[in-house]
């Protein structure tokens, strides 16, 4: 499996306005939804933020993975939001967050969920991949990127 699979260009957002942990999760879902229209942005929001009930998706190093299982869906989606600025998001480092990497999954699939999950955070432990990401102007050099790191052995 490889991002490219489920994160597709337009569901990138290079410069988030996002302020606040409930703001990221809605710039986040309202972008799913621009790439994939039958999604819903309430919805998406709602199984994000249930999931954040449990503990924190900010797994430390600027890098947070919100993510859930949404009923109705076919395939995994995934949006990226850089945050220039950073955003309290309750990491477990205490470290404010920048690099958002939101993953929505059919309902019944644990072991594809799972495997995304694990290969994105994996990527995102390189720090000189971090930093090429913040430094990154565009969403579309973001997305090249990450599919480029992501194709590495």
């Amino acid at each position: 499996m490889r991002i490219a699979e489920f994160l597709s260009p337009q569901a990138v957002i290079a410069d988030m306005q996002s302020r606040t942990k409930p703001e990221v999760l809605r710039e986040l879902s309202a972008t799913l939804v621009r790439a994939h229209p039958q999604l819903s942005s309430d919805r998406l929001v709602e199984v994000l933020r249930e999931r954040e009930k449990l503990g924190s998706t900010g797994i430390g190093e600027g890098v947070a993975i919100p993510h859930g299982k949404l009923p109705g869906m076919s395939q995994l989606q995934a949006a990226f939001g850089v945050s220039r600025a950073g955003v309290d998001f309750e990491a477990i480092d205490g470290k404010p967050t920048q690099l958002f990497f939101a993953l929505v999954a059919p309902e019944n699939s644990a072991g594809v969920h799972l495997k995304a999950l694990a290969r994105i955070s994996r990527l995102f432990k390189n720090p000189r991949f971090r930093a090429a990401i913040l430094e990154a102007p565009t969403a579309a050099d973001i997305h090249a990127l990450i599919v480029q790191e992501d194709a590495r052995p």
